[in-house]
C-alpha cells in the first residue's frame, strides 16, 4: 500500500521544477527497484528508509524494495478554477483522486520570475487555492443535498446520514474553514471518506526557496511554518532548484553537494517522510535471505490487515504472526539469534501492527 500525493501550485512557483526533479529520482530508481512505472505527470518514488538497508545488510538479503509513493503533476491553478477558468475542471478532477496534497508555495525574490499576482506573498497565495477548493465543495455539495431530497423524503437512513454530513461540511466552509474542520465520529468516517471533499484532504505545504535559504530557510517560510501550525497541517522547506541539481548527479557526487551546501539529505527525502507522516503512515519489514522489503500500513492496523497487504489469502487465512522489533533484530544480529533470545513474538488477530516490525506471517491456504 502506497498513496498518491498531489502537487499543486500557483504558476511560476517552482512546481515543475520540483516535479522534474522526482521524476528523474524516480528513472535513477527504475533500474534498482521493481515497478517504478513513469508517466508524463506521474513520479512514483521509494520512500527512503535507512532501517531497511541495515535489515538486508544483516541478513544477506539479494534484493532490497523500498516502499513507494507517487507524486501527481496536477494541472496548474488560476483564480476561478472552481468556475472551470483556466484548467481548473482537470486541476479539480485530478485533486479528488489524490490522498493529500503538496502545495508547493513560492518563498523565494527573483525578479526574472514573475508571479502571476506581482508579488511574492506565499500565505496569500495558499489561500487563493484554499478558496477554490472550498467553493468547489460548497458547489459540489449544494448540488448533492439538492440530489438526496427525494430518498429523505423517503426516510432513506444512509441518504440522512450523508445529508448530515454534507449540512456539517457546508456550515464550516460558509463559515470560512475548509471541511477538513470537521469533527467526524468514528461510526461516519467510511461514509465521510466517501464525499470526496477537496478541503478534507490533509496539506503538505512546501516552502520552495532560493539556494541560500535551503538550510534554514527565510521569513517567507517562517510565516507558512506559523499558517500550517495553526491549521494542524504540515511544511517543508526545500529548494526546487537544487532538488533538480541533485538529481542529476549520482550518489556520491550529491553527497558532496549536500555537504557543501549544509544539508544533512535531499529535500527529497524530507518531502516523501514529511508526506508519509500527514497521513500517518507506517512501516514494517519482511526479510529474508531473497529479499529485505517494506511495506506501508496505515498507524493503528491490526496483524490480519497488515498482512493483507502482501496478499488478500494473507488476510483471509491468517494464523498468527511472528513478530520481532526493529531494534531487537539489529542489536542482536538477525532473525535466529532474536529468536533465540527469545525476542520473537507470536502474535494474534488482535495484536496492533508497530512501525518498524519484521513480520514472518503464517496462513492457512
Amino acid at each position: 500500500m502506497g498513496f498518491k500525493m498531489g502537487i499543486v501550485g500557483l504558476p511560476n512557483v517552482g512546481k515543475s521544477t520540483l516535479f522534474n526533479a522526482l521524476t528523474r529520482t524516480a528513472a535513477a530508481q527504475a533500474a534498482n527497484f521493481p515497478f517504478c512505472t513513469i508517466e508524463p505527470n506521474v513520479g512514483d518514488v521509494a520512500v527512503p528508509d535507512a532501517r531497511l538497508d541495515k535489515l538486508a545488510q544483516i541478513a544477506g538479503s539479494k534484493q532490497i524494495i523500498p516502499t513507494r509513493m507517487t507524486f501527481v503533476d496536477i494541472a496548474g491553478l488560476v483564480k476561478g478554477a472552481s468556475k472551470g477558468e483556466g484548467l481548473g475542471n482537470q486541476f479539480l478532477a485530478n485533486i479528488r483522486e489524490t490522498d493529500a496534497i503538496a502545495h508547493v508555495l513560492r518563498c523565494f525574490q527573483d525578479d526574472d520570475v514573475t508571479h502571476v499576482e506581482g508579488r511574492v506573498d506565499p500565505v496569500a497565495d495558499a489561500e487563493t487555492i484554499e478558496t477554490e477548493l472550498m467553493l468547489a465543495d460548497l458547489e459540489s455539495i449544494e448540488k448533492r443535498r439538492a440530489g438526496l431530497v427525494r430518498k429523505l423524503k423517503g426516510n432513506d437512513k444512509e441518504a440522512a446520514q450523508q445529508d448530515r454530513l454534507l449540512a456539517a461540511a457546508q456550515d464550516m466552509l460558509e463559515n470560512g474553514r475548509p471541511a477538513r474542520a470537521v469533527p467526524v465520529e468514528d461510526e461516519d468516517r467510511r461514509a465521510w471518506k466517501l464525499l470526496q471533499l477537496l478541503t478534507t484532504k490533509p496539506v503538505l505545504y512546501v516552502c520552495n526557496v532560493g539556494e541560500a535559504d535551503a538550510a534554514s530557510g527565510n521569513d517567507h517560510s517562517a510565516k507558512v511554518a506559523e499558517m500550517a501550525a495553526a491549521e494542524g497541517n504540515s511544511h517543508v522547506v526545500i529548494s526546487a532548484q537544487i532538488e533538480e541539481e541533485i538529481s542529476q548527479l549520482d550518489p556520491e557526487e550529491a553527497q558532496m553537494f549536500l555537504d557543501e551546501m549544509g544539508l544533512a539529505e535531499a529535500g527529497l527525502d524530507r518531502l516523501i517522510r514529511a508526506g508519509y507522516e500527514l497521513l500517518h503512515l507506517e512501516t514494517y519489514f519482511t526479510v529474508g535471505p531473497k529479499e529485505a522489503r517494506a511495506w506501508t500500513i496505515r498507524a493503528g492496523t491490526r496483524a490480519p490487515q497488515a498482512a493483507g497487504v502482501i496478499h488478500g489469502d494473507f488476510e483471509k487465512g491468517f494464523i498468527r504472526a511472528e513478530t520481532i522489533a526493529y531494534d531487537a533484530f539489529v542489536s542482536l544480529g538477525g532473525e535466529q539469534a532474536a529468536k533465540e533470545a527469545g525476542k520473537m513474538r507470536a502474535e494474534g488477530k488482535a495484536y496492533v501492527v508497530q512501525d518498524g516490525d519484521v513480520l514472518h506471517f503464517l496462513f492457512n491456504t
